[in-house]
């Protein structure tokens, strides 16, 4: 029997909310991009959410009435007190298909692995690694307590401080004219005293603005800056902790890792994580691509969930979108 609708899927960050929506055969037929989900870091990330979906709705000619069902990845979704404010960011007039909120590692690693055994970091606006091993539980590095201090912001706080505490040589020129320009002062001397205020009052304001200064940190470690070196290889060195905590819930000697964010995507960062796995002591690491983006993971959590076929012919739709595009 043949089924007709449409299925949502929403990979919720702490910076974007991106929305796909797919019909049941996998064809692509709408995407939209709004701000943060996660009301830690947006105070209208109901809006956002809920302004996408609309968007992608609109895009794709069709109805409320027509969704099966939504999954929705959702940052900063880790216990069930968080369900209070994680349930109405998807709360649509007319909306009465099935709704899945995950935290959004979920939805990137299904879309990375298939639900497949694996392990995924996660490092941009925010931090966290997920590995999903043989038994199909989700396992974080949270559960030990462990935090990789990776995300942009951590990155972008730790370059400042080298830099103002006199850490920073001939290396760290371009670094350092970047950050000056970026807080708008022309010395460092200048910008000591702006760090003795405490930068700027608002904390999300402020870590807002560190998170945007982390993109010159990863580029400077490329060109060797001794101090985006230093930052980035202790962020690393942290991240391996994390994957090296996972591993030995998986029975299988290799364990696929894979890396999404912008952080852990840079080519600093990718490279030398990647080098570092290789000298796994307990387990061996094959870095993969991620498969599919976190939208589309979203979407085929949606359509596992709805027990509908994930077949070669659903894949194939999928693959003509690329993650690099959503």
């Amino acid at each position: 029997m043949s089924v007709n609708g449409i299925v949502i899927g929403v990979d919720g960050g702490g910076t974007h909310t991106r929305v796909m929506i797919c019909d049941v055969a996998g064809n692509v037929l709408s995407y939209a991009a709004h701000g943060a989900a996660s009301v830690y870091k947006d105070a209208s990330a109901t809006q956002n959410v809920r302004n996408a979906m609309r968007s992608a709705l609109e895009k794709a000619g069709k109805t409320t009435r027509e969704v099966l069902g939504v999954a929705a990845g959702i940052a900063g979704y880790d216990s069930e007190e968080d369900l209070a404010w994680v349930e109405p960011l998807t709360d649509l007039p007319g909306l009465a298909c099935p709704k899945w909120h995950v935290n959004d590692a979920i939805v990137a690693h299904y879309g990375a692995f298939m639900a497949q055994p694996g392990i995924i970091v996660i490092s941009g606006t925010g931090s966290i690694i997920v590995g999903i091993a043989e038994d199909g539980r989700p396992l974080r590095n949270y559960d030990f307590r462990h935090y990789a201090a990776s995300a942009a912001r951590f990155i972008a706080y730790d370059a400042v401080y080298e830099v103002l505490a006199g850490n920073a040589d001939s290396t760290d020129d371009g670094l350092v004219q970047s950050m000056l320009a970026h807080w708008d002062v022309r010395s460092i001397a200048e910008f000591y005293s702006l760090a003795r205020t405490g930068f700027e009052e608002d904390r999300q304001e402020r870590d807002l603005r560190f998170g945007r200064f982390a993109p010159f940190v990863t580029a400077a470690a490329d060109r060797g800056s001794a101090v985006a070196i230093r930052v980035s290889d202790r962020a690393i060195a942290q991240i391996r902790v994390g994957i090296e905590l996972l591993a030995p819930a998986f029975s299988d000697d290799t364990v696929p890792v894979a890396f999404t964010g912008s952080v852990v995507a840079s080519p600093y960062f990718s490279r030398s994580l990647k080098e570092r796995l290789q000298a796994g002591k307990r387990k061996r690491f094959a870095v993969v691509q991620p498969r599919f983006s976190p939208a589309a993971g979203a979407v085929l959590l949606a359509m596992s969930r709805l027990n509908l076929p994930i077949d070669e012919a659903v894949i194939s739709n999928l693959q003509k979108i690329q993650p690099s595009q959503c």
